[in-house]
C-alpha cells in the first residue's frame, strides 16, 4: 500500500455487529482489516464475474459463427431434457 486514506462509513447495525465479532473472536486484529479483507474479496469477485463473462461471449460469438456457417440442428426439447438429466444423474451420483 502506497498510503493510507480514513474513511468514515455507516454499516447497518448486523453488519457492524459481525465486523466487531469478527475482531473479538480474534479472526481479525481490527475492524479496518475487516473492511480491507471484504474489498479484496469483492474485487476479486468482480474479476471472476468478468472472467466468467468473457468466456460466455466467446461461447456466443462461437455459437453464432456456427448458426451462419449452417452448423445447426432442428432443436428437439425433449433431446435437451433427457442431455440434462443424464448430466444431473452424473452429478448426483459422484457425489
Amino acid at each position: 500500500m502506497s498510503g493510507i486514506e480514513r474513511l468514515t462509513i455507516t454499516l447497518p447495525v448486523e453488519m457492524a455487529a459481525a465486523v466487531k465479532s469478527a475482531v473479538t473472536v480474534g479472526d481479525y486484529s481490527s475492524t479496518s482489516e475487516v473492511v480491507r479483507a471484504a474489498l479484496r474479496d469483492w474485487k476479486m469477485k468482480g474479476k471472476l464475474q468478468m472472467e466468467e463473462l468473457a468466456k460466455l461471449k466467446a461461447e456466443i460469438g462461437i455459437g453464432l459463427a456456427d448458426v451462419a456457417a449452417g452448423h445447426i440442428r432442428d432443436f428437439d426439447v425433449s433431446r435437451v431434457v433427457k442431455r440434462g438429466r443424464k448430466l444431473l444423474a452424473r452429478r448426483s451420483s459422484s457425489v
